[in-house]
């Protein structure tokens, strides 16, 4: 039985997904003053494929057997790593505030489980949808303080957030319905080269292309790599795979609640009471989504 079957894997790697994904932010506050968004971003996934090739050539990693399934694969990696990430980070650097930005992208399961089962055949649930309002409803309490006082918030910031989210949600719908029976080693590498290839030609046209390599950036670079790039990504391919699309979604709620718990006890970020009690209940909400009974 492969360790990714493993009943007891198949239990803690939600919440392995949710604590490696969160650092993300942690990640992105160290490195993202060193260099222009998606800049940034065409380094990663560079560093991401040149360590991940030969690894996957040692392994005898399994490529697709069509250029249709390498469109398909393509087209996952460009909406969940070059559209999201870059619609996050670029609206960000327009001065959305990162618990805008946030709350905003996730309203991803509400908007997956309005639209899983016209296009996967997936049932959601009363109890479910009464999970991703809970989920919902956490998220604010925990980010709605830290929102500000709408310095910062324009139109085109909200449209780059609302593109992310949409760019997510998309990703995942789509990877669920065209690419379960990828490899996902060689089937991650194409996805950041394609990533990669979008993201670099958007920096081309915006950004001046200038990376200061300061110690900071350089240990964020690489926990964004090995950890977040390479780590996190393939443990959500293993969840798409074996999970439904709406169940997959709701563990983004725990995404922004534990990302400003990070904030909290590495930079003093304040929480309070209210951020305590919206993180128990967005817990709560996905508790209903994910239990199966």
């Amino acid at each position: 039985m492969p360790a990714t079957d493993h009943p007891a894997f198949a239990r803690i790697m939600p919440f392995v997904f949710v604590f490696l994904w969160s650092t993300g932010f942690v990640g992105a506050k160290f490195g993202l003053p060193y260099a222009d968004p998606f800049t940034f971003l065409f380094a990663r996934f560079a560093i991401v494929i040149v360590l991940m090739v030969p690894v996957i050539s040692l392994l005898g990693a399994k490529w697709p057997k069509s250029w249709r399934q390498v469109a398909h694969i393509s087209t996952t990696g460009v909406l969940v790593h070059g559209i999201y990430l870059g619609g996050v980070f670029w609206a960000i650097d327009t001065g959305l505030p990162s618990g805008l930005a946030a709350l905003i992208v996730g309203l991803q399961p509400v908007v997956t489980a309005s639209v899983v089962g016209a296009l996967l055949g997936e049932r959601v649930s009363g109890r479910q949808w009464a999970g991703l309002v809970l989920g919902l409803i956490g998220v604010a309490l925990v980010l709605l303080p830290k929102i500000g006082d709408g310095i910062g918030i324009t139109a085109f910031g909200i449209g780059l957030a609302i593109m992310a989210l949409f760019g997510m949600t998309a990703g995942t719908l789509y990877q669920k319905r065209f690419c379960t029976g990828m490899d996902l080693m060689s089937g991650t590498v194409i996805q950041y080269i394609a990533a990669a290839a979008f993201v670099g030609l958007v920096a081309l046209i915006k950004e001046p292309l200038v990376i200061e390599w300061s110690m900071n950036f350089i240990l964020a670079m690489a926990w964004l790599v090995l950890v977040l790039s390479i780590g996190a990504i393939m443990l959500l391919m293993v969840l798409i795979k074996q999970g439904e699309a709406t169940r997959v979604a709701s563990m983004f709620y725990l995404v922004p609640p534990t990302a400003a718990f990070f904030a909290w006890l590495l930079f003093d970020e304040h929480l309070g009471l209210l951020g305590f009690a919206g993180f128990a209940i967005a817990a709560l909400g996905v508790a209903l989504v994910m239990v199966k009974r």
